[in-house]
């Protein structure tokens, strides 16, 4: 019986060592739920990033295409103007001839003046339209080089915070602070960048 009791002691005695052992190394790894939770926070801003860099190449793409829209409209409105150049000089020619041939018809060289005049006009009038059109594909331009420079300023913070991302999962299977350490460091790096593209004008 006595024997039977110190076995029964000793187990009872050798399952409070382990709960206590247990207790103990959960206290000692305590902190590594703050890196799991540290991980789930650089996680949501790296989508965050993902996406707003996803934006930013969407946008590149529509003002590279309102560029290259607004080149082919300024080219229509060059081609009309020549159009116009060339007839008017064609009328040109015909008073000129006129006038060599000796005193033309009051009356045709009215109206000949009248069409030169008139092709004058037009192609001022053209000319500012095709500059306009140059003036919205420059506009495109910039803001497409705006946006691609912004779109690659975000991918940098997307590489950093997948950067620290991976020493944190690193961190929680070797159990070594410092790297906790080094994927927050790295966290913030990648904030800071993505927080001065949000901020660009």
């Amino acid at each position: 019986m006595s024997t039977n009791l110190d076995e029964l002691k000793d187990l009872v005695a050798a399952i409070k060592a382990d709960q206590q052992a247990q207790k103990d190394k959960e206290k000692r790894d305590s902190w590594t739920k703050f890196v799991s939770l540290s991980m789930i926070c650089l996680a949501v801003l790296a989508a965050v990033a993902t996406q707003r860099g996803a934006g930013y190449s969407s946008a590149t793409m529509k003002q590279l295409n309102e560029a290259t829209f607004n080149q082919a409209q300024a080219s229509d409105q060059w081609a009309f103007y020549q159009a116009k150049g060339i007839k008017q000089s064609i009328y040109e020619q015909e008073r000129d001839r006129l006038n060599a041939l000796g005193a033309p018809e009051p009356k045709t060289l009215a109206a000949i003046t009248s069409r030169i005049d008139r092709y004058e006009k037009e192609k001022k009038d053209i000319s500012a339209e095709a500059h306009k059109f140059e003036g919205k594909r420059d506009e495109a331009r910039t803001a497409a080089t705006h946006a691609a420079d912004a779109s690659r300023e975000m991918g940098l913070a997307t590489t950093i915070f997948q950067i620290a991302i991976a020493l944190g999962g690193v961190c929680l299977v070797v159990k070594k602070r410092w790297l906790w350490h080094s994927s927050l460091i790295a966290g913030s790096l990648a904030g800071a960048q993505m927080a001065r593209v949000l901020l660009l004008p």
